[in-house]
């Protein structure tokens, strides 16, 4: 899976995913009236209204990117219409030739580390038939309970050439509070990282692995470090645009061949109509043009290109 979305990573020339994680505040109010005037003040409602704004999102920007990644928590807050919309969302990136990333962070052990697997990048068997329940292509995985919770992940990345990628060093501000506490001398994000390469031998797909790792645009230092450790993982780089994180702060998460990390942004894109920067334009013309600004600036100032 892993070489599909480098493929599409080159074809578009643009390292970026677009996190469709859309909040109430960010609906346009004329998608919201519609689906209320249809369906009262319901979960269905929203849920409707959702999956319309990411339509309108997807079909602005498909043509740009290799990839977006829905944050579940965003859907599941709306319950059984929320996930729903989740689903429908998936099936239309699909239906656009984007790779789809699961934010789902999900880890667990034995059997129920299995049954999110299957879930969200699996197949299940119903009789006769084999069905792709979510079907993301890749997902993000929780690691902190050890091999047992991601070893069912690799093994379905295996099974149904899928991909996963484990949390690393992520972006928040606390993250430091265990990430960076110290065991034998050596922080735990590089402990994580030294199981994700591991992990990661284990489903080799081409000239990376198919195990990535989630590492955070606002601690560059940290990615430069990381990034050496795990020459052979594609890195997952949440935090640019609103969480303060930009081109110059990149440069150290990609390889000398300018691959190796693919970077998201969320509020930055899929409600930049509300930035003065893009004021004028509707939700779907202003996440165009924030997108071809963020492919500019990682182009110039991550990549060196002219």
């Amino acid at each position: 899976m892993i070489s599909k979305l480098i493929n599409e990573i080159k074809k578009k020339n643009a390292p970026i995913v677009v996190g469709l994680d859309p909040q109430l505040s960010f609906v346009p109010e004329e998608i919201l009236n519609k689906w209320y005037a249809e369906k009262g003040e319901t979960l269905e409602a929203i849920g409707e209204a959702i999956y319309e704004y990411n339509v309108g999102l997807m079909d602005s920007v498909s043509d740009l990117i290799p990839a977006v990644k829905p944050q579940i928590a965003m859907y599941e807050q709306f319950g059984i219409p929320g996930l729903v919309a989740y689903k429908k969302t998936v099936e239309y990136a699909h239906s656009k030739g984007l790779v789809v990333i699961g934010d789902i962070k999900r880890g667990d052990i034995g059997s129920t580390s299995t049954a999110y697997a299957v879930g969200h990048i699996g197949t299940v068997k119903i009789g006769d038939k084999s069905i792709k329940p979510f079907d993301e292509d890749i997902v993000t995985v929780n690691p902190y309970l050890g091999s047992d919770g991601v070893k069912p992940f690799v093994d379905v990345c295996n099974s149904d050439d899928r991909g996963i990628f484990v949390l690393v060093k992520t972006s928040n501000p606390s993250s430091g509070e265990l990430q960076d506490k110290e065991t034998d001398g050596t922080p735990i994000y590089e402990v994580v990282a030294e199981k994700v390469n591991e992990w990661g031998a284990e489903s080799m797909d081409g000239d990376y692995s198919n195990v990535g790792a989630v590492v955070g645009a606002t601690y560059p230092e940290m990615g430069v470090r990381l990034r050496k450790l795990m020459p052979k993982t594609y890195i997952l780089v949440p935090g640019y645009g609103a969480q303060g994180g930009s081109g110059k702060d990149l440069k150290g998460f990609f390889n000398e061949d300018g691959l190796g990390a693919i970077v998201n942004s969320s509020r930055g894109i899929i409600a930049a109509y509300k930035n003065e920067k893009y004021a004028g334009m509707d939700y779907k013309e202003a996440a165009r043009a924030a997108t071809i600004d963020m492919i500019e600036d990682i182009r110039v100032n991550a990549l060196g290109a002219n």
